[in-house]
């Protein structure tokens, strides 16, 4: 815009002025502080897939696809779920180097979770039920983790409470394996989608397992579906047959398989779970065909027996050609103190002559 102005000496001037502009205002976004995860050593983030293989261990039995999940660093699937609860706990602020970890698991979770609080930095209390494996408590130590024992009468419930405590009282981060839904996207996000990328035509007819936290059944049943498999699940239950272990995992079925628990799950809901099958299998049946599958190779311990005697049933439901998965959750060498190791397999052990499965 120009204004006529006069200057010195009557001469008349054209000055140019610059008309106010409108004021903007910004708002400030605020983000919310994240914290970086160490980034030395740390070989839980740098690990590849896991193979799925196909697997017949009798002529004329059909063939089932099984993740091997026992080759995870510290020897079970349990390795995801720690790592994945952790890591995602560690960003979120609620962990931090120095930090205590406390978990109620007699079982593969605690060595995973002492493993991954290793290589994070971090204290790890593992609360057991009294009489778990001297291997499972001495792989916990060496790792650096402590193991608080809680009465064996009160199960994997007791040992829960004593954690709870630990987190008000002390402070601890208690993943709660048996509730975090992370321990379900964990398989959903991770394990679900290694093996739909890895089995012929990307397809899954049915997921086979056992059901412990519920966490891998849920979360592979909700990969394939939402990838759009036809899938649907079938539930493994070990149930007494013949001879025992101690109650080394409150197994409410047969403690012959650990790991396996009843009731315990918040995970695990039918109504979830559209089409879902349970299958008992006997656990002699769930034991001599992990024997069968470590002769063949296997390292594996008796939860990877029971769903591999499962989905063969299953796959034998759904007729030839369906692709059923399974996974061997864990490493035998936790088991070496248990009749699934210290009675010596015979060549009388043969999965096919077992008692069949029951609907």
């Amino acid at each position: 815009m120009k204004l006529r102005t006069t200057a010195a000496r009557g001469i008349e001037v054209l000055a140019t002025v610059t008309p106010p502009t409108s004021v903007k205002v910004c708002r400030v976004m605020t983000r919310t502080p994240r914290r970086a995860l160490p980034p030395d050593g740390r070989f839980l983030a740098q690990l590849g897939p896991t193979p799925l293989v196909s697997v017949r261990l009798q002529q004329g039995e059909p063939e089932i696809w099984c993740k091997l999940e026992f080759l995870n660093p510290s020897g079970s699937t349990k390795d995801r779920i720690a790592r994945y609860m952790l890591e995602k706990a560690w960003r979120q602020g609620s962990l931090g180097p120095g930090a205590t970890v406390a978990e109620a698991s007699s079982g593969s979770t605690s060595i995973a979770l002492a493993l991954a609080c290793a290589q994070l930095g971090l204290r790890f209390i593992a609360v057991m039920p009294d009489g778990v494996t001297e291997e499972r408590v001495l792989t916990i130590r060496a790792y650096g983790g402590e193991v608080v024992l809680t009465p064996n009468a009160a199960g994997v419930r007791g040992a829960m409470a004593y954690v709870e405590r630990l987190a008000r009282e002390q402070g601890a981060f208690a993943p709660r394996q048996f509730e975090n839904p992370d321990n379900a996207e964990a398989h959903r996000v991770w394990t679900g989608q290694e093996i739909l990328s890895q089995i012929p035509g990307g397809t899954v007819d049915a997921v086979v397992s056992g059901v412990g936290t519920g966490g891998t059944i849920v979360g592979l049943y909700d990969a394939f579906r939402e990838a759009g498999c036809p899938v649907t699940a079938w539930v493994a239950r070990p149930v007494i047959g013949t001879g025992g272990l101690s109650d080394v995992e409150c197994c409410s079925f047969s403690s012959r398989v650990p790991g396996v628990v009843e009731g315990l799950s918040r995970l695990f809901d039918p109504a979830h779970l559209p089409g879902l099958v349970e299958l008992d299998i006997a656990d002699d049946r769930a034991i001599t065909t992990a024997r069968a599958l470590i002769r063949r190779g296997f390292p594996v311990g008796p939860s990877s027996g029971l769903n591999y005697a499962a989905a063969v049933e299953a796959a034998s439901r759904l007729g030839a050609g369906a692709q059923v998965v399974t996974v061997f959750p864990d490493r035998m060498e936790r088991y070496f103190s248990t009749e699934l190791i210290r009675r010596p397999a015979t060549t009388g052990d043969d999965p096919s002559t077992a008692p069949l499965a029951r609907r």
